[in-house]
């Protein structure tokens, strides 16, 4: 799939970055495995914790305080702030609950947010979509990097 993902930014003449969370810089590195990758991927953060999603991408604190970490409105706010930051033109976002503890009746393990930001004329285009992912840890964050690096191929 990452070989699509170069094609399909190569023919656009765009480059990606990333805004990681509960995948730890899995899609970064799936973009790096990538023979010539530096032609169309620019870089990326890993934003573990609150303190760097405010700090390094811009993710407001009432954002996080209101809606938490694993939101929509968080993973906007870091797919916005990694094109802002990073520059680029295609960002993608991932923030999760990948286990095997840390899940809650509003948000069990295996929920994970994901976001793409696009520069487009005018602005930035940005959708969002939530999925439960189900297995173990590195089965929900194997998967979190195939729905974010598919995400970027609709961009």
């Amino acid at each position: 799939m990452i070989a699509e993902v170069a094609g399909h930014l190569l023919a656009s003449g765009r480059q990606l970055v990333t805004a990681e969370s509960c995948t730890g810089g899995w899609i970064a590195k799936a973009c790096t495995d990538q023979p010539g990758s530096s032609q169309w991927f620019r870089g990326g953060v890993v934003v573990y914790t609150d303190e760097l999603k405010v700090a390094l991408l811009g993710v407001q604190p009432g954002t996080l305080a209101g809606h938490g970490a694993v939101s929509e409105a968080t993973v906007r706010e870091m797919a916005c702030g990694a094109l802002g930051r990073l520059g680029g033109d295609v960002a993608v976002a991932v923030s999760g609950i990948a286990g095997p503890d840390g899940g809650t009746a509003d948000k069990p393990v295996g929920t994970v947010w994901f976001a793409w930001a696009m520069r487009a004329p005018g602005g930035t285009d940005v959708h969002a979509a939530v999925h439960l992912l189900a297995g173990n840890r590195e089965q929900v964050r194997r998967q979190a990097v195939v729905v974010a690096l598919r995400g970027v191929l609709g961009s």
